[in-house]
């Protein structure tokens, strides 16, 4: 087979040949779907966030989708002639552009191999069947000379003042543009190591103290959110104990502030003078180091400057220490530099030191990485079998298209650039996996789930190398093969015998033999060619990118939750089940009867646990990443096992743990992520970040009091005569009426509701049974503040648009009355906080936009996760943007994330960043 290839390759040496799989000679892919006009509002229809009427998108895709790419991806100001308005516009400015780039670096064999490509990328693209990482779409085709195509970069620095601060410099260059950026410091000498001319070396702890504020202050994209960026420290360095803690004692700090009263919101004064929160911060170990920790052996931190040892200390407390930090804090995760290395394709260049700020992009110092991620669910037949021909056909189209753009693509420094189109990165990934797996009836934990995975990630990267190799055949290698050709060849033969240890009996028959076909075709195109490109394949965190793609679940990730929200096209939102539970539920057997029954009472109660008719032995179908039936820590860690060996990167993965784990499960997950061959791995326990933490207001009591008289509860009466505020509401068509009486100085102690359904009907009833106990609560002393956390987007019928501009929408009544009373008698950053748009809120929000300004557009992606977000990490840890300050809302026990920045709407996490679901901002990779 790999010797038919082989001959195959050499019939393109004059350029290559296209394969048209789907488009039609003289018929353009755009002319064989539905197109319609639609509105694209994001936010209060009366004064929305965002708004372009009248644009053209296809019939199948989602009003989300609709808003996202409209706002995110449209290029142009608004109300201008050259402003985008239609998806075909933006199709073909960027696969039209990939493809004259293409024709002019002479990549085809005719022109109708040009035709070919340009039409089939159209097809792929149009029919959501993958996508590129977004500074393709902010930049590709519109920004002449400045198309930078790249969302993730790798720094070097050296032990030296002048470097230190170009790294700074550079840092900021890459977070103007709204990217991010991964740095190992472990060069720069230790805190008790001498300086050349005399006294003490300050230590990289010290200067990450400074390039935390840096990247504070620049931001990401000249946006409101913060910069994206990863720091590694080896296991060695002698100061790597100061860099373990360094974000735990700022949380202690945190803590301590928010106890005192502080507010605490990310973007709070307060919170501001938290250090080291803009970085994900990553120990890199060892197989020693690990195999001392085994051994409960000593272990040696070494000077940068001669490798003397500076102290000794036992391997096993020292990741004690790592394991207890991140307990408290999610920082550090860990990079296991010795697997990395042996998965390296270029060590005859140089080592790879450090990731990007997701940890999926793994190479050498001073490169990038542009990314694109395929929509498995896309290419599951109405059968439930994977089309494998049509997974194959994409994976050389779009792997084409990302190689063309590495040439002409421009990059933030003349270092990067070079590495980039001398090693030639690329990052092709996939979405939409743990959908795939749901719609198979096959539980994400599961030995077939894993095994499924394994091959389709076999295949994805296998034959990526294989059109690498291909490419190699006309183009000619990648500049760095010729100095890394024994080792590029070895690590293929690995993949290669990877793939052939899955069990077969657990895969798809075509899958697994065509898995296997296409590592045997890469290793021998490969022997013959070359390659021409150094890295293939990555798993990022797909945020933005995934709602372009209508995805259900983002990168390797199971499903978040099984309920997600609709955009409507007049604004708002509906509640929905996701596509993939009645598409699972079909697998499975079930009558449509009865799925109609499970999708409804999944739709009401947030979870599938007690659905009408549902068989218990099913239930691992719909295991979720948080909440009830969350999938285990190990079940996330052997999932990124499985496929680890088929990737030429890393994985971006957040991996949850619940509140209750132990600083000893952390440990545990960090030995068995380091013997299941993982290059990287971060871990998120619930509850760990201050910032997430709901506020408690402390009880005061007389020192004059006595213990039993101050544990009694008091209550505060009303006064017999007091004011009152009467507003009339109408959710989605319901009206009626709110009063809040309120006390002497002005602050509410009761509220009464009238004309609510029916006399005798049971909302009637049951609304004014909650108006009766919020009232006693606010009488006995419980605050507003969290009465209204409490309640505030708690969801279900009635809900819908609202008459309030404050308050465009309401997910239930008790939503919209605590909101309403945050709006009254709140202060406004609770009410920031929960998407309340008084007019103070947006002065703020306009303040805010004043203070940056961009030359470019603001992406919406830059790289924790988030992401990633913090999006959590290795996926890097929690998120970019860390953990939100408080969890304004929980549905169903599963935690949503911070309200997000542009239109107030809940974030939730994609991999190891937050995106929101609403417009689609994103803190990582995408």
């Amino acid at each position: 087979m790999a010797e038919t290839a082989a001959k195959r390759a050499n019939s393109t040496t004059a350029g290559l040949t296209v394969e048209r799989r789907h488009a039609t000679p003289g018929v353009h892919p755009f002319d064989e779907i539905e197109w319609e006009l639609r509105d694209a509002v994001i936010g209060d229809p009366a004064d929305p966030v965002f708004e372009q009427r009248g644009v053209e998108f296809p019939k199948s895709w989602s009003q989300n989708a609709t808003n996202i790419v409209a706002q995110k991806y449209f290029r142009g100001s608004l109300g201008a002639p050259e402003r985008e308005a239609s998806v075909k516009t933006m199709l073909t400015r960027v696969a039209g552009r990939i493809a004259q780039w293409g024709r002019e670096g002479g990549y085809f064999a005719t022109g109708e191999d040009a035709d070919a490509f340009e039409m089939e990328l159209t097809h792929i693209l149009l029919h959501q069947k993958a996508a590129f990482n977004s500074p393709v779409w902010f930049n590709v085709g519109w920004r002449e000379g400045a198309e930078q195509c790249s969302a993730c970069f790798i720094l070097s620095v050296e032990d030296d003042m002048e470097s230190i601060l170009d790294w700074n410099t550079q840092e900021g260059i890459i977070f103007k543009g709204g990217s991010g950026s991964g740095i190992n410091l472990s060069k720069i000498r230790g805190s008790m190591e001498k300086l050349s001319k005399g006294g003490i070396a300050s230590g990289p702890v010290s200067f990450m103290r400074g390039a935390d504020s840096w990247a504070g202050a620049i931001k990401s994209g000249g946006g409101t959110r913060r910069a994206a960026k990863m720091v590694v420290l080896n296991v060695d360095h002698p100061d790597v104990e100061e860099f373990i803690w360094c974000k735990a004692r700022e949380e202690e700090k945190a803590a301590a502030l928010r106890d005192a009263g502080f507010d605490m919101r990310l973007d709070s004064d307060a919170f501001k003078s938290v250090q080291y929160q803009n970085a994900n911060n990553s120990v890199r170990v060892s197989d020693e180091f690990m195999q001392a920790v085994a051994d409960d052996a000593a272990w040696d931190l070494v000077a940068r400057t001669d490798g003397s040892p500076v102290k000794t200390v036992k391997a096993r407390e020292l990741m004690r220490q790592i394991a207890d930090a991140a307990w408290r804090c999610a920082d550090p995760g860990v990079q296991y530099d010795s697997t990395i290395q042996r998965w390296h394709t270029d060590p005859n260049t140089g080592p790879i030191s450090a990731s990007n700020p997701c940890s999926e992009y793994m190479s050498i110092d001073d490169s990038a990485c542009n990314l694109a991620s395929l929509n498995l669910l896309k290419f599951r037949r109405a059968d439930g079998t994977f089309d494998v021909e049509d997974f194959e056909h994409a994976v050389d189209v779009v792997f084409l298209a990302q190689e063309i753009v590495v040439t002409p693509s421009s990059y933030p420094t003349p270092k990067i650039g070079e590495n980039a189109r001398r090693f030639r990165q690329l990052g092709l990934g996939y979405a939409n996996l743990g959908a795939l797996l749901m719609a198979d009836g096959v539980p994400y934990d599961s030995d077939q789930g894993r095994a499924t995975a394994a091959a389709i990630t076999a295949l994805m990267t296998g034959r990526g190398y294989r059109k690498s190799a291909e490419v190699a055949s006309a183009m000619g290698p990648y500049d760095g093969y010729a100095d890394n050709r024994e080792p590029h060849n070895a690590v293929m033969q690995m993949h290669r015998d990877a793939a052939a240890e899955i069990d077969d009996s657990l895969v798809e028959n075509e899958l697994i033999t065509a898995a296997r076909r296409s590592w045997d075709d890469a290793v021998g195109l490969g022997d013959e060619h070359g390659y021409r490109n150094a890295q293939a394949t990555v798993l990022a965190p797909t945020g933005t990118i995934s709602f372009l793609m209508d995805c259900d679940t983002t990168g390797i990730e199971p499903d978040f939750s099984l309920v997600k929200f609709k955009e409507l096209v007049g604004g708002g939102q509906m509640t929905i089940t996701n596509r993939t539970v009645p598409m699972a539920l079909g697998t499975l057997g079930y009558s449509q009867t009865q799925i109609d029954q499970i999708v409804a009472y999944v739709r009401e109660q947030g979870t599938i646990v007690g659905a009408p008719e549902l068989k218990d032995e099913h239930l691992p179908v719909f295991d979720v990443a948080v909440g009830e039936r969350a999938i285990s820590h190990m079940g996330h860690i052997k999932m990124m096992a499985a496929t680890q060996p088929f990737i030429s990167g890393a994985i971006s993965k957040t991996v949850n743990l619940p509140q209750t784990a132990t600083v000893e499960d952390i440990e545990d997950a960090y030995t068995q992520g380091w013997k299941l061959g993982l290059k990287a791995l971060a871990i998120y326990r619930d509850g760990s970040k201050t910032a997430q933490a709901l506020r408690t207001e402390a009880q005061d009591s007389s020192d004059e009091e006595a213990p039993e008289e101050a544990s009694r509860p008091h209550r505060r009466r009303m006064p017999r005569e007091r004011q009152s505020l009467t507003h009339k509401f109408s959710i989605a068509g319901h009206e009626g009426y709110i009063t809040a009486g309120m006390y002497e100085d002005g602050t509410p102690g009761e509220i009464f509701l009238t004309d609510i359904g029916k006399e005798g009907s049971t909302i009637k009833g049951m609304m004014n049974a909650f108006a009766t106990a919020v009232s006693i609560g606010l009488q006995y002393g419980v605050p507003l503040e969290t009465l209204v956390r409490k309640f505030s987007y708690m969801r279900f019928e009635p809900e819908g648009i609202t008459n309030n501009p404050e308050i465009p929408f309401a997910k239930s009544l008790p939503d919209y009355i605590m909101r309403w009373l945050a709006s009254r008698f709140g202060d406004a950053d609770l009410q920031e906080e929960l998407g309340i748009l008084t007019p103070e809120v947006r002065a703020r929000k306009e303040a805010d936009a004043a203070l940056y300004v961009s030359d470019g557009p603001a992406p919406s992606n830059g790289g924790n996760g988030s992401s990633h977000g913090n999006g959590g990490s290795v996926a890097p840890t929690a998120a970019l943007t860390d953990t939100p300050p408080v969890v304004p809302a929980k549905m169903q026990g599963l935690d949503l994330g911070p309200a997000c920045d542009q239109c107030g709407g809940m974030m939730q996490r994609t991999g190891s960043c937050y995106t929101c679901s609403s417009c689609g901002q994103n803190t990582g990779c995408g």
